[in-house]
């Protein structure tokens, strides 16, 4: 039987990083304040494109995997900020790691990482494809307004890659199980307003985008559509809750962390959370996640992993992940993104000015 394993993984965090303490220093917050209710102590804001980023953490997944971008049949990469709608940034990362084959984007918000997962689990298991890259990234500090403050403090840039590859076993190994959906009652709580086609191109306005962000009823349909999606893999996949190793899910909020633990009956202790070092970076918290993870140690051969995600539309996803005999990469790359010579909070400063004149004008 075929099944769809994970061979390689890499990830790209810009070099900036963007502190509590720096917020404060042009808004009303502190330290304490965003730490105490979301967990984020930093963000990584980008110097480049999120092609760019993608294609660096794509390079550090072939490598891990010990193949080259010839070797792929397809490249699916979730964002909800690409650097170009025409064409898809997909096909930037396949002009940047030398692939010839079928390459596009999708857009499922934070979710996107797992519904690409599933997308090419599918893929796989039909027979289509062998090798599959599957890329999340987001430069979701371009769209901020830094005057709001309730969405201002909780995202940051990255981007994380991983290589699925079909492989041959009577036992169940890979991708066991994936499930997705979305809510589409609640589109509007977790929206970028005038982002599209919908855009007036006139407007002096134009690139002033806002998010329409609402904190309770998202936390509480994050928890419902995560939990729900995440038991009906582990009934799909014949996992019973003792047998998951590792949650990896998506790094929204501690809070909405602990509350999905809590609700779905596991141990605090086996959930695997890094939001404090990089915020909220949407379709691209996963892959970062599970990287940092197979870093630390957290990943053993053959743990069984369960995945959530929960992101704007409201879309949901989940996976339960059975891992491989690898946890070492098999090659490195030295891939890296050009020097930056500035700090994320002289990278925002134009923006910043921008929100604050906008404020007071």
């Amino acid at each position: 039987m075929l099944h769809a394993q994970i061979t390689g993984w890499g990830k790209c965090l810009p070099p900036a990083t963007l502190t509590n303490d720096d917020l404060a220093t042009f808004m009303e917050t502190s330290d304490e304040w965003i730490r105490s209710r979301t967990g984020i102590g930093q963000r990584h804001i980008s110097h480049v494109s999120t092609s760019a980023l993608a294609a660096v953490a794509a390079k550090h997944a072939l490598a891990a995997a010990g193949i080259d971008g010839s070797d792929l049949d397809m490249i699916i990469l979730g964002s909800a900020t690409p650097d170009t709608l025409v064409p898809n940034i997909a096909a930037t990362v396949q002009a940047e790691v030398g692939a010839q084959c079928a390459a596009f984007d999708i857009n499922a918000a934070c979710s996107g990482f797992l519904y690409a997962l599933g997308l090419a689990t599918a893929q796989i298991r039909s027979g289509q494809c062998r090798r599959v890259l599957v890329i999340g990234a987001e430069r979701l500090t371009f769209l901020l307004n830094w005057m709001q403050r309730d969405t201002a403090v909780l995202f940051g840039d990255g981007a994380g890659a991983v290589v699925l590859e079909a492989v041959e076993s009577d036992e169940p190994t890979g991708v066991l199980s994936y499930a997705m959906n979305n809510d589409p009652q609640a589109r509007d709580i977790l929206k970028v307003a005038a982002f599209g086609s919908d855009m007036d191109r006139l407007s002096p306005d134009a690139a002033n985008f806002q998010f329409q962000f609402e904190g309770r009823e998202i936390f509480k349909r994050a928890i419902a559509g995560m939990s729900a999606l995440g038991q009906k893999v582990l009934a799909e996949s014949n996992t019973a809750l003792d047998q998951v190793d590792l949650v990896v899910p998506h790094q929204a909020n501690v809070r909405i962390i602990d509350t999905l633990i809590g609700k779905m009956g596991l141990p605090a202790e086996k959930a695997f959370i890094n939001i404090e070092n990089y915020g909220n970076t949407s379709a691209a918290t996963v892959p970062i996640a599970l990287c940092d993870a197979l870093e630390q140690g957290r990943i053993r051969p053959g743990d069984t992993l369960l995945s959530c995600a929960f992101g704007a539309g409201l879309t949901s996803a989940a996976a339960v992940i059975k891992w491989g005999d690898r946890v070492i990469p098999v090659n490195t790359s030295d891939a890296q993104l050009p020097p930056c010579d500035k700090s994320g909070l002289e990278l925002i400063a134009p923006a910043v000015a921008a929100a604050r004149t906008k404020l007071e004008g």
